[in-house]
C-alpha cells in the first residue's frame, strides 16, 4: 500500500516510549529514597547505594530512549561509560562545578563525592535496568 509505514518503523518509537515512561518511574522511585529513606529509618548504606543504583539503571533507560535501535548489551556498555565518566568527575574541582554540585539537581546529578564503590552500585543498576528492558519486551513479544 502506498503511503503506509511499515510496523518496524513504530518500533524503536513504542520501546523509547516505554523506556521513558519506565525511566520517569525509576526517578520517582529514586528521589523517594532520597528524600523518605532516612525519615523511613533505612539503613545508610540502602539510601546511599540504592539511589546510585537507581540513578544507574535511569542512565540506562534514557540511553535506550535516545538509542532505541541499539542491542541491550551496546545501552549497557553506553550507560556504563555515562556513569563512570559522571563518577571519575567527581575528582575534578571548578569553582563553577563545586558551585553546581552544591545544588539539589547537582547533587543528585553529578554527585559530590567520588566513590569506587558507586560504581559497583552503577553496574548493578544498569543489569537492573537491563533485566527490566528485556522483561517488558518478552511480555511484547507474547
Amino acid at each position: 500500500m502506498h503511503g503506509t509505514q511499515p510496523d518496524r518503523a513504530i518500533a524503536p518509537l513504542r520501546t523509547s516510549l516505554i523506556r521513558a515512561a519506565l525511566a520517569l518511574i525509576v526517578i520517582a522511585c529514586g528521589l523517594s529514597l532520597r528524600w523518605y529513606g532516612f525519615p523511613l529509618g533505612l539503613p545508610a548504606f540502602i539510601v546511599k547505594y540504592g539511589g546510585s543504583l537507581l540513578w544507574a539503571t535511569m542512565v540506562f533507560l534514557l540511553v535506550g530512549v535516545v538509542l532505541p535501535r541499539l542491542t541491550r548489551g551496546q545501552l549497557a556498555a553506553i550507560a556504563m561509560l555515562i556513569a563512570a565518566a559522571v563518577e571519575f568527575s567527581r575528582l575534578v574541582h571548578t569553582p563553577w562545578l563545586d558551585a553546581f554540585r552544591l545544588t539539589t539537581a547537582g547533587a543528585l546529578l553529578l554527585g559530590r563525592i567520588f566513590s569506587l564503590w558507586n560504581l559497583v552500585a552503577y553496574a548493578i543498576g544498569i543489569g537492573f535496568g537491563a533485566g527490566i528492558d528485556r522483561m517488558i519486551a518478552m511480555r511484547r513479544a507474547d
